[in-house]
């Protein structure tokens, strides 16, 4: 959920900035083939360049990574450095997809409708300092199109987070409400549907309106509405647990922006400073089976996943990305088109992208925020 270096993608440099029972039917994916002797060779090279910046990362200052690929029904697990091929790992703002995948559920069930305003669902949530939920769609909190700004961007709430503060505060509860008032404070990036900035206040506000739909907490409905029916056993919407569940290797940050400062161990932390934009805890094989059973059409109806995948521009300088809702598409540069979300938190770098036809995917996390390339690892793995 934290900001990142990187301008290579303006998604991944902002990503990282860092229910009730579903009526869909939703039938786990079957598990992927065991892997003979012989195609377990071919596999590693096939994925050599994936192994490679896996490894460039690590010597690079990461601790350890970890990235599972599956292409078709074979999958390759590589990893390097402390990581281990199981692990679970803070997944950050891939958190959005799954809640932006509950909104599109309860529109297909006339729930909702995604060009309500904000207003209707949260009244009186969204306003002061230029800001009107009344002016203001749950379709462009989705896509970032709706100019809230971003909790995280808030000096004073940068430096109890993400700067030296943290270790006093890291176990701080904040509530949805709290998160949204600091935003509040600030006037809007710009008026709603004119223009696109990534802004985290717009997915805890997606969070509080799943909440005032069903009458529950948002985690219950990413639970039974994805978790459970597709088998997510490493997946997780932690709440108020500070604990990392096993297994899994610690999570190190600088808490700094000096990449030479103190490394500390940031594993434990209270999820509530990021909520429905970025709390969540997985593994690799839970997200692609994730993002493979989203993008073959088997968690929402052909007319959702059309709008789920109807992308506005993120910026002149990457015409070929794209940011739906809660799904980001980008083109690499071979050329090929890969569709999914990367995530950051306190010592936490993933992604999780995959083929438009959900065949080839991959999902992988640095246990660090502050050095390594995770965009070479996408290149390496559908580019090689």
């Amino acid at each position: 959920m934290s900001a990142v270096r990187t301008a290579r993608t303006v998604v991944a440099a902002t990503l990282v900035a860092g229910l009730a029972a579903t009526a869909l039917a939703a039938p786990a994916l079957a598990a992927p083939a065991p892997v003979s002797a012989s195609s377990s060779a071919q596999a590693k090279q096939d994925h050599a360049a994936t192994q490679q910046a896996l490894q460039a990362a690590v010597d690079a200052g990461v601790p350890g990574a970890v990235a599972q690929a599956r292409d078709g029904r074979t999958t390759w697990t590589g990893t390097a450095g402390e990581r281990k091929g199981d692990d679970r790992y803070r997944v950050g703002s891939i958190t959005k997809t799954f809640v932006a995948t509950v909104l599109l559920q309860l529109q297909a069930e006339g729930r909702i409708d995604l060009d309500d305003p904000v207003e209707k669902w949260l009244p009186g949530v969204v306003q002061g300092n230029g800001h009107d939920g009344r002016k203001i769609t749950v379709r462009q909190l989705l896509n970032h199109t709706s100019g809230v700004y971003s909790v995280t961007s808030d000096p004073g709430f940068q430096e109890k987070i993400f700067g030296p503060a943290f270790l006093e505060h890291r176990y701080d509860r904040w509530t949805p409400k709290q998160l949204v008032d600091i935003a509040m404070t600030h006037a809007p990036d710009f008026a709603p549907g004119t223009d696109w900035n990534y802004s985290n206040t717009n997915y805890v506000l997606a969070g509080m309106v799943i909440e005032k739909v069903t009458g529950r907490p948002y985690g219950k409905a990413v639970e039974n509405r994805i978790i459970k029916p597709l088998k997510l056993r490493a997946t997780s919407v932690p709440g108020t647990d500070v604990r990392m569940p096993k297994p899994s290797s610690p999570a190190y940050s600088t808490l700094s922006a000096d990449p030479n400062a103190e490394v500390h161990d940031v594993s434990r932390l209270s999820p509530t400073l990021a909520y429905a934009a970025g709390e969540m805890i997985s593994d690799s094989n839970d997200l692609q089976t994730f993002y493979r059973a989203l993008l073959k059409g088997k968690l929402l109806p052909k007319a959702e996943l059309r709008e789920m995948t109807t992308t506005v521009p993120i910026s002149p300088e990457l015409p070929g990305a794209g940011y739906g809702l809660g799904l980001m598409k980008q083109k690499l540069s071979c050329g090929k088109e890969i569709w999914g979300h990367g995530g950051g938190i306190h010592g936490s770098s993933s992604d999780a992208q995959a083929t438009r036809d959900g065949n080839h995917s991959i999902a992988l996390n640095f246990n660090a925020d502050w050095t390594g390339d995770t965009q070479a690892v996408l290149e390496g793995e559908f580019c090689g």
